[in-house]
């Protein structure tokens, strides 16, 4: 009964079913989106990189790969990164690198030709003289304009008389027909004589040149036995016209010389006793003479250049007053 009764009791004992729902894939999480947009950022990546392969040149090639070159060689060939993107320096072989850069074959100075010196200091020579031209053209205009601009000198314009020279600008102060600049067989001048000449320093003391003064007379001679005559008169009123230049603003070192010519050089040949003979002449002397010149020149070299250049001779005086 006992047994029977258990088995009546598990029959009545319910039974407990558990249902397992299933879905159609389950849900696993965004991490598959990140891996795929990994994925494709790579390859995007790739690709460029192989356009950018595909465009550059050898040289930009070459440039990128010294860029990010971390250990840059010295003294080297070749630098960056080895193989096909290996770049090469710009430092010659076994060099220190900096920035300076060698120059190309092409850009490398060429050697100058051994006439080049001497052709440029003949154009420098001939620009010189040009420029001097110019200058003692400015300064004889100026003398000009002073004369018409002071009532009292526009009376002494047929006195000066300008012109050039080989030596250069050449200002002669003249006597002429009932107006000379000295009284007769004197070497005081008068007044109207010194205010000429201090309104010619104006001019020439703002020249760079050095001058000569020389004096000169006509052929009428002294008369004999007091030792005195057209060299000592010629010499006496270079030298006075010498002291009205300088007290009026010529300075003492632009003085190169001063000479007595007595009548050796007339300014009218076919008249030696004509009133014009009797003269100053202030010569604006050329740097390029002054130079030759003053470069110890032996007296015969200047001679032979003078002769050969039709220039009349010309040589520093060792006082201030030299008789040639």
């Amino acid at each position: 009964m006992a047994k029977g009764g258990g088995d009546k009791q598990d029959e009545l004992r319910p039974i407990i079913v558990k249902k397992i729902k299933k879905g159609g894939g389950g849900h696993h999480g965004g991490a598959w989106k990140v891996a795929y947009a990994d994925f494709v950022t790579a390859m995007m990546a790739f690709f460029l990189l192989l356009w950018l392969l595909n465009v550059t040149t050898e040289e930009q090639k070459k440039g990128i790969a010294e860029y990010f070159d971390p250990n840059p060689q010295i003294a080297v060939t070749e630098s960056g990164a080895s193989g096909m993107l290996g770049g090469l320096t710009v430092s010659p072989e076994g060099a220190m690198t900096s920035d300076v850069q060698e120059m190309s074959p092409r850009e490398e100075a060429q050697p100058t030709p051994q006439n080049n010196a001497q052709i440029t200091e003949e154009q420098l020579k001939e620009e010189n003289k040009k420029r001097e031209e110019e200058n003692f053209k400015k300064a004889e205009k100026a003398i000009q304009e002073a004369m018409k601009e002071n009532p009292e000198l526009q009376e002494l314009e047929k006195n000066l008389k300008m012109d050039m020279t080989p030596e250069g600008l050449r200002i002669q102060i003249v006597d002429s027909e009932g107006k000379p600049m000295f009284p007769s067989g004197s070497a005081q001048m008068y007044e109207r004589t010194q205010k000429l000449l201090a309104k010619v320093s104006e001019v020439i003391r703002k020249m760079p040149n050095e001058i000569s003064v020389r004096g000169h007379t006509d052929s009428v001679p002294y008369s004999k036995g007091n030792g005195y005559g057209n060299w000592e008169l010629s010499a006496d009123r270079a030298n006075a016209s010498r002291r009205v230049l300088v007290s009026s603003g010529v300075p003492e070192n632009k003085v190169n010389n001063v000479l007595g010519k007595a009548d050796k050089d007339h300014l009218l040949a076919d008249k030696p006793n004509d009133a014009q003979n009797r003269r100053i002449s202030i010569i604006l002397l050329r740097q390029e003479l002054v130079t030759q010149v003053g470069a110890n020149m032996s007296t015969k070299a200047v001679q032979e250049k003078a002769r050969a250049e039709k220039d009349p001779l010309y040589r520093r005086s060792s006082g201030s007053v030299s008789f040639p």
